[in-house]
């Protein structure tokens, strides 16, 4: 059952970490797997996906991956969590801040795009 992992590139899921990679805070939309550009995506949209665990996903690899907790994606992700977890309203502002965020990282050329 277990699996060789090598040192530069480990995981919890079968979401790749790649450790040479990880907290650069250069992130380009191509480094994301598909998976999590899904759901990234997804948060961006009109319908984001309503299961906290696919969300908290997301967060994990941005988290990883992007500027660890200052991380926009990671900050809307965490955010959208909480809103599905409380129903309590979410921040606009950090909204607004992830998918300019998204545009800076390649998901889109422009925001609107996204929705």
């Amino acid at each position: 059952m277990s699996q060789q992992q090598r040192p530069d590139n480990v995981s919890i899921d079968d979401i790749p970490v790649d450790i040479d990679n990880t907290q650069s805070a250069e992130v380009d939309s191509a480094d994301a797997p598909d998976e999590i550009e899904s759901i990234t995506r997804g948060l961006a949209g009109e319908q984001p996906p309503t299961n906290p665990l696919v969300v908290l996903k997301s967060a994990r690899w941005w988290y990883i991956h992007g500027k660890g907790g200052t991380d926009p994606a990671f900050q809307w992700a965490i955010e959208w969590a909480r809103h599905l977890a409380t129903d309590t309203p979410s921040d606009v502002e950090r909204f607004d801040e992830f998918l300019e965020y998204l545009v800076t990282v390649g998901f889109a050329d422009e925001r609107h795009e996204l929705r």
